[in-house]
């Protein structure tokens, strides 16, 4: 398993790249490259790549109808496509045989899911996080895993979100008091060092 400059086991996260959320942000052809390239800078380094998918049972007992959370009450109401098991990850950054997907219950990648018990398996200290949206999951899996005391890096350029004046706040200004924050070309031009 490689590790970075500091001797941290790093992983790289490709979380809620899946038909519902891919389709909702404006460029997302763009965002796929640049994810495709961290993914295959990745794999040529051999760090893990781990694919997070938001995602429920049929019929998304999860979420009851008179549920006090907003957001999720919203998306069971709407009929969000592609939450219910089985969640498929976009086809243009797949996981290959063998790499490991995670079905989390709720925004962050922890929630509802075994994320940290693979991540502490494969003893991974450092994450690098890329996703939909920035405001979404890649901000409360940062406060997150920051809080459970992991190295993070975000890659800007392999987040997105709706609004794209809330990712520039988030990945200039919130972001760096908790990770580093780099754009693909930055993390993988420093894979090799």
């Amino acid at each position: 398993m490689e590790t970075n400059s500091q001797n941290l086991a790093t992983a790289l996260l490709i979380m809620d790249i899946q038909a519902g959320t891919v389709a909702r942000v404006s460029d997302s052809a763009s965002l796929l490259k640049t994810l495709g390239q961290a993914i295959t800078a990745a794999r040529s380094a051999k760090i893990p790549v781990i694919y997070v998918v938001v995602g429920f049972r049929k019929g998304i007992p999860e979420i009851t109808a008179a549920t006090t959370n907003k957001s999720f009450s919203a998306i069971k109401g709407a009929g969000w496509p592609g939450i219910e098991e089985p969640i498929q990850v976009d086809p243009a950054v797949a996981p290959q045989a063998g790499e490991m997907v995670v079905t989390k219950r709720r925004v962050s990648a922890f929630a509802g899911s075994d994320l940290e018990v693979i991540l502490r398996g494969h003893k991974i200290e450092h994450l690098v996080l890329t996703g939909i949206a920035t405001s979404g999951v890649v901000l409360s899996t940062v406060r997150e895993a920051a809080d459970k005391d992991y190295k993070l890096t975000v890659l800007s350029d392999g987040c997105a979100d709706l609004d794209p004046e809330v990712h520039g706040v988030l990945v200039s200004k919130i972001f760096p008091r908790q990770a580093d924050v780099l754009t693909v070309a930055e993390w993988t031009a420093g894979l090799g060092k």
